[in-house]
Formats: structure tokens, C-alpha cells, sequence
């Protein structure tokens, strides 16, 4: 599921404290330590889902912000995750526009392309707006990942 325009759950509130952030440079290796990063957040808990979908989910979310964020100034991604029940939902901001995200069909020689494809089909449930830091947020939820 996806819609677009303002994500009105991308705020920290009590019913979904932040559970964890991290401030990345727009580069190629900030994608592995993003990865790393949320394993050793995630590893202390008992899902009720597989880790890997977790990792895989940020790690094209986290790619899709450095690869279409756009900015003349210096800037970051930022990327937080909640606990919202038992859904985990992750945030991932970048200087981008929010009316470029968007899926796209790839021919099967193409080499880019897929990454919203597998937030959509790993998520259940997935959302782009303005982010409240300025550009884009790209958020998505993966439901019983806490039992």
C-alpha cells in the first residue's frame, strides 16, 4: 500500500516513542553501516519476523535517498525507526522531492529501478511525503515484527 503528500505518522509522539536514529552521509558506504547499524539495534529483541526483511527494507530505502536526494548545500540522510504495537516503522529523510519517488516497472536487463518494488512487497504498508527536516521522508511499516 502507498500514498503520497504528507506522512501524518512521521512524528515522534508516546503511542511510538523513536527507538533509534542515525545520521548518514550520502555516500555508497553509508548503505552496509546502515545495515550494521540496525542488526545490532534489532538484535536484542524477539521478533516475530525475519531480521533480514528489516535490513533489507532500510538498506533500499537508505539507497534510494542517497542516490535521489538532490541538494546544493551539504546534507545527510537521516534515518529513524519506532515502535508502533508491534509494527516496526522506519523513516528515511533526504533533500529530495517528494513527488519523485515513485515505483517503477524495470525491464528484466535493466539494472536499476527495483527498490521501491521490494519496500512495497516487504512493507505492509509504505509512504512518501514532505519530511519535516526539509525534502523528502519516505516511510514504511512491517507489521508483528515485535510478539
Amino acid at each position: 500500500m502507498t500514498s503520497f503528500g504528507i506522512d501524518p505518522l512521521s512524528a515522534e509522539s508516546p503511542e511510538s516513542p523513536c527507538l533509534g536514529a542515525m545520521a548518514l552521509h550520502p555516500v555508497a558506504e553509508s548503505v552496509p553501516r546502515a545495515r550494521r547499524w540496525f542488526r545490532k539495534f534489532i538484535a536484542p529483541y524477539d521478533q516475530g519476523c525475519p531480521v533480514e526483511d528489516c535490513v533489507l527494507l532500510i538498506s533500499e530505502l537508505v539507497t534510494n535517498a542517497i542516490v535521489h536526494g538532490k541538494s546544493d548545500e551539504p546534507w545527510i540522510v537521516r534515518v529513524r525507526w519506532f515502535r508502533v504495537g508491534a509494527s516496526l516503522r522506519v523513516e528515511v529523510h533526504n533533500p529530495g522531492l517528494p513527488e519523485n519517488v515513485r515505483l517503477r516497472c524495470p525491464e528484466a536487463d535493466d539494472s536499476h529501478g527495483r527498490g521501491l518494488l521490494l519496500v512495497d512487497f516487504i512493507a505492509d504498508s509504505w509512504h512518501t511525503g514532505a519530511s519535516r527536516f526539509g525534502g523528502t521522508v519516505v516511510s514504511s511499516e512491517i507489521a508483528g515484527v515485535w510478539q
